[in-house]
């Protein structure tokens, strides 16, 4: 443990001839002083702006003005989405809800037992469920909003309990932070690229059989899967939604997206495998265009600031708003990743245990002009043991 950290290896797991225009006339010709004065003048003004001269010119201006206009026109089309919290729907997203003694399966996953505004519409003779009737809500909400107004219900999930959790729960976070963390593991087992613990797998069963159990009420299930690329959240999700026999898990295939993972460096949990690792173990996950074959946001040397995980999360956002018009969408992540879509979308803080739900009602409205500017702290160095003990790494 002599090695100091200041020689911490980088690790990278790792945008026709022209006119000859107009000649004067002789001036031997004998005609009178207005006809020789008027040629004249044409003369000299064919010879200033003849040709050659004023096809550069032309061009210019044309791309000037057209430089102008599309300047004009990316301004004026140059958008962003804004984010807020529909209140009155899920006990989450109440302040008087204790998020450590909140448990999502027996509280049908905070759904509030109440009546909508479409409920006069859709279930006169008040026969359908309360999830049967909220997805109706929602979707009436869709229908009747401005153009630019889109609302969208986010299943957030937690993975289950990983290796590194439960190195952390034995080593405390002081020492997990400065030390443990930046190793591959200890006597025990390895935590890169961390995976389920018995029982991670157990919590993601649960989290199965709470969808099955509302299944039966008639839940939304979710129109697009997206899963964060390191391991505990790839198994995760696989547990949790495959063989449900709902649209869209039959096989199921998630979209993997390289940023919805956890807080970026340092933590050797945190860096994710290859791509075509991933590919081996998963293959009928889908992978975004683009995605590297090895990790290139890792960096053992550094960690990810709060603020700057919280604009990964709005960049995430922005794409997946942008370019995903279903309405009711399934995200497994990661603690500190949740905790940053809560920020971006305004809901109030709420910590999940691991293998945790949280749904979340969002409204996103289309506003011009670029994204506000977003004060970010920068990545920071481990801290130092007070104990002064400095990992040794390979």
């Amino acid at each position: 443990m002599a090695r100091k950290l200041a020689a911490f290896p980088a690790r990278f797991r790792r945008i026709g001839d022209p006119s000859p225009g107009y000649w004067p006339l002789d001036h031997d010709h004998h005609h009178d002083h207005d006809q020789l004065l008027a040629p004249h003048r044409q003369s000299m003004l064919c010879t200033i702006f003849r040709i050659p001269l004023i096809i550069p010119i032309l061009l210019v201006a044309t791309l000037l003005t057209a430089g102008f206009v599309l300047m004009a026109e990316s301004t004026a089309s140059e958008s962003h989405w804004r984010f807020s919290i529909v209140p009155g729907y899920f006990l989450q997203s109440e302040p008087t809800t204790d998020a450590d003694s909140f448990d999502y399966v027996s509280a049908n996953f905070g759904l509030i037992p109440r009546p909508y505004d479409s409920d006069p519409e859709f279930d006169p003779e008040g026969n359908k469920t309360q999830w049967e009737r909220f997805e109706h809500q929602v979707r009436t909400l869709n229908r009747d909003a401005e153009p630019d107004t889109a609302y969208k219900v986010l299943f957030l999930g937690r993975h289950g309990q990983g290796y590194h959790n439960v190195a952390e729960a034995k080593y405390g976070t002081e020492l997990w932070d400065c030390y443990w963390s930046l190793l591959d593991g200890d006597e025990n087992g390895t935590w890169v690229d961390a995976r389920l613990t018995s029982l991670g797998i157990s919590q993601a069963q649960t989290a199965h059989s709470a969808w099955k159990t509302q299944l039966a009420y008639k839940i939304p299930t979710p129109e697009s899967y997206y899963v964060s690329p390191l391991n505990r959240c790839l198994a995760t999700a696989n547990i949790t939604f495959s063989g449900l026999r709902i649209p869209h898990t039959d096989p199921f295939r998630p979209l993997i997206k390289e940023l919805l993972r956890e807080t970026i460096g340092q933590h050797t949990c945190d860096g994710r495998s290859t791509k075509s690792a991933i590919a081996a173990e998963y293959p009928l996950y889908r992978i975004e265009p683009g995605f590297a074959e090895a990790d290139p946001l890792y960096d053992a040397r550094l960690r990810e600031s709060d603020s700057a995980r919280d604009k990964r999360f709005r960049d995430l956002f922005q794409d997946i708003f942008s370019h995903d018009n279903n309405t009711f969408l399934s995200l497994t992540a990661h603690s500190g990743a949740i905790t940053s879509m809560l920020q971006i979308t305004g809901h109030r803080a709420f910590a999940l245990e691991t293998g945790g739900v949280i749904p979340i009602f969002v409204k996103a409205e289309r506003v011009a002009g670029a994204l506000p500017p977003m004060h970010v702290e920068p990545w920071f160095p481990p801290p130092v043991c007070k104990d002064g003990s400095v990992p040794q790494l390979g």
